[in-house]
């Protein structure tokens, strides 16, 4: 079944290029020129994927993938007009998975689409998974003590009380807690939530774990939880 993907852009000829070439890839196309459109339809068709330009009409690219977050979790790529580091982490504190500076070639933007697919198709055979590589059964819930990880319903709660947290933010935790205990390094970490061929650095990491401990750690300038092996990586606490 072919995926869909929802093309965000007021510029008609970009707009007309990307749905062009997408299709010559084999994917569905949707196309929105203002941010309130591209909300209905992500809404309505439920994309595989949303790219998504910064600088629209209604509500920008940020406001648009802000609310988009509380609803769902369809990866989104966010084109930006000049390459500025400020709108790269705008971009990943609204929830953003990848970033695009135009002008760029239609290769790469292309590669960029199939390497987030691709490591969305990962993460849903990783959630139908029911057993460990030596056959025993894959737990479905994690308990540390106040937090508890709902790999089923997708859900987090402290304390009692579900925590909102983004798609990475969701995932990371989940694979940090799945090695407790280990020292992973930011690059294994990167590797196996972000994708191989992620075009992010380390410092990705180092900013979702940052969000994370805001929101599960007691005391986050002192994590107990998720723990910083100084010059190396990360390990989380059981």
């Amino acid at each position: 079944m072919a995926e869909k993907i929802l093309v965000v852009d007021d510029e008609v000829s970009l707009q007309e290029t990307l749905a062009y070439n997408l299709k010559k890839e084999g994917y569905l196309v949707d196309v929105a020129s203002d941010g309130p459109t591209a909300l209905d339809l992500a809404r309505k068709s439920k994309p595989d994927l949303i790219i998504l330009d910064i600088m629209l009409p209604g509500l920008d690219g940020f406001e648009v993938c802000r609310i988009l977050r509380k609803e769902m979790s369809t990866p989104v790529l966010m084109l930006t007009a000049r390459d500025d580091e400020i709108d790269r982490v705008v971009g990943l504190e609204v929830g953003a998975d990848d970033y695009l500076a135009k002008p760029f070639s239609m290769r790469e933007l292309i590669a960029r689409v199939k390497a987030l697919l691709r490591r969305v198709r990962i993460i849903r055979q990783e959630v139908g998974t029911t057993t460990n590589a030596d056959g025993s059964p894959l737990p479905k819930i994690l308990t540390f003590d106040n937090l508890l990880i709902d790999m089923t319903r997708r859900e987090v709660k402290k304390d009692g009380k579900v925590i909102a947290l983004k798609p990475k933010e969701y995932e990371l935790l989940t694979f940090l807690a799945q090695h407790i205990g280990q020292m992973l390094t930011r690059e294994f970490i990167l590797e196996r939530v972000w994708g191989w061929d992620f075009v992010g650095d380390s410092r990705t990491v180092d900013v979702h774990v940052r969000w994370l401990r805001e929101k599960i750690e007691v005391d986050p300038s002192d994590p107990k939880r998720i723990v910083t092996v100084r010059g190396a990586g990360y390990r989380f606490e059981g």
